[in-house]
């Protein structure tokens, strides 16, 4: 049914300050393996790696902790506040994401042919449109609200002006275009219980889904 054998593959995503983290909590939940690309954004960067000297040598020493780690909040200042910025540090993360991401799919895919049923995974990624993550997934879920509440969101949680929060929000894909990309959309403009009460639906119906599927499918 899907383009992984053996595996059924959810690409989540969303803007910042969207929601999308509650929502992937309760897709874990509810059983299904999350490929968090932020944390694996974390590890192709971590210090000594390949991808930390290509940033070092783009952005700079001042990018660099004393640790030898990188200085996220350092370098988001720069990315955020630039587009050729942005492209540089994308065209040296991405492509490392999305080689660690198949990886993981292809582990769980051959995990799933040899045990059944078909697991879910969800791969949990802010830019998972934009750096063409939706290609290898079999649905995409996005998670919206509007633009001045997904503000709010972000200057309460990160202490944000609303021109740095604007920023941000800016500096991605507008949620709107996300919308029309994607195959279901989850409203966290409400309450958790709402936006809970979406994601049971949506799942309750994959897994049928997915029960129909393996009953029609060839023994």
């Amino acid at each position: 049914m899907g383009k992984w054998p053996g595996i059924y593959v959810i690409g989540l995503t969303g803007g910042i300050a969207s929601g999308k983290s509650t929502v992937s909590q309760v897709l874990r939940d509810l059983g299904a393996h999350i490929i968090d690309a932020d944390e694996i954004t974390r590890e192709v960067q971590a210090p000594g790696s390949e991808a930390l000297r290509e940033i070092q040598e783009a952005f700079g020493d001042g990018v660099i902790l004393p640790d030898g780690s990188l200085d996220r909040r350092k370098l988001g200042r720069i990315v955020f506040s630039s587009q050729e910025a942005r492209e540089k540090l994308n065209a040296i993360i991405h492509p490392r994401v999305i080689a660690r991401t198949k990886e993981i799919l292809r582990e769980l895919s051959e995990t799933g042919r040899r045990k059944g049923p078909c697991p879910i995974a969800v791969v949990d990624a802010p830019l998972l449109i934009e750096a063409g993550v939706d290609a290898i997934v079999d649905e995409v879920w996005v998670v919206a609200l509007p633009r001045k509440q997904q503000a709010e969101r972000l200057m309460k949680r990160e202490g944000y002006t609303e021109e740095e929060a604007f920023a941000r929000i800016d500096s991605q894909m507008p949620l709107e275009e996300k919308e029309k990309r994607a195959d279901y959309v989850i409203d966290n403009s409400g309450t958790i219980e709402a936006t809970r009460e979406q994601v049971f639906t949506l799942w309750r119906s994959l897994e049928r889904r997915l029960s129909s599927a393996s009953r029609n499918s060839p023994a």
